[in-house]
């Protein structure tokens, strides 16, 4: 069981007394001030791909909201995953502030689209699946992989036949911006709340996305097919 800690500016119980470097520790190297590991159900290691300077308004941006005092229970692990030491040797393995789809630089769309899905979204932390010590496969980015939250699958949003090869880059800003699908069906599930989030983007981020969504390896679908998932 893990539960998510409280980032309101409450110098006690949420992260008011937290300078900016230790926003950009916790977020890029899974760090708390105290030096603890997090565990990556905080997506660090794609968070570790944001330029410092956009943690730093980030930071700007948490102390401007609402004091709330509420003390968050620790999260509940057993032997041996209650032992945060052994995060190092995962990071060690897993952590990597590189790209994972290595841009040619020409397209200066496509290169804001990379990192805003590879970095800030941390898209691939729900569509890419995981190998036995729960990292992502490079190898198989974006491709799709079980649903974290229970039943059915997180779809590949490759330039796949299984995934988004049919949809244009129209289409899938329009997606992000309305939640509306090229077929008239809508979001549904975990992606509702991240595509609320995505329509208050301006306009050009989310063409950017799009247009490094039809950049990347296409890939048939990551994930492994269940009863419960089909």
């Amino acid at each position: 069981v893990f539960r998510v800690p409280n980032i309101s500016p409450d110098p006690q119980s949420g992260i008011g007394s937290w300078s900016a470097l230790d926003l950009i520790n916790a977020m890029q190297l899974g760090l708390a001030p105290d030096g603890r590991h997090y565990y990556p159900a905080f997506p660090y290691a794609s968070y570790a791909r944001m330029r410092a300077g956009d943690i730093i308004d980030l930071k700007a941006f948490l102390d401007t909201l609402p004091v709330v005092r509420n003390a968050v229970a620790g999260h509940e692990l057993g032997f041996p995953f209650n032992i945060r030491r052994g995060l190092g040797l995962w990071k060690l393995v897993y952590l990597r502030d590189m790209p994972v789809v290595e841009p040619d630089g020409t397209d200066a769309l496509v290169e804001r689209g990379r990192y805003l899905v590879e970095g800030p979204g941390h898209c691939g932390e729900c569509h890419t699946p995981r190998d036995i010590a729960g990292g992502i496969k490079p190898t198989a980015w974006l491709s799709g992989a079980p649903n974290p939250e229970g039943k059915g699958i997180i779809p590949n949003i490759t330039p796949h036949g299984d995934g988004l090869d049919a949809w244009s880059t129209k289409d899938i800003a329009y997606y992000l911006e309305t939640g509306f699908t090229p077929d008239f069906d809508s979001v549904g599930g975990a992606m509702v709340a991240v595509q609320e989030n995505m329509a208050q983007l301006p306009a050009d981020d989310r063409a950017a996305i799009a247009a490094y969504l039809k950049t990347v390896p296409a890939r048939s679908n990551g994930y492994v097919k269940t009863e419960a998932a089909k």
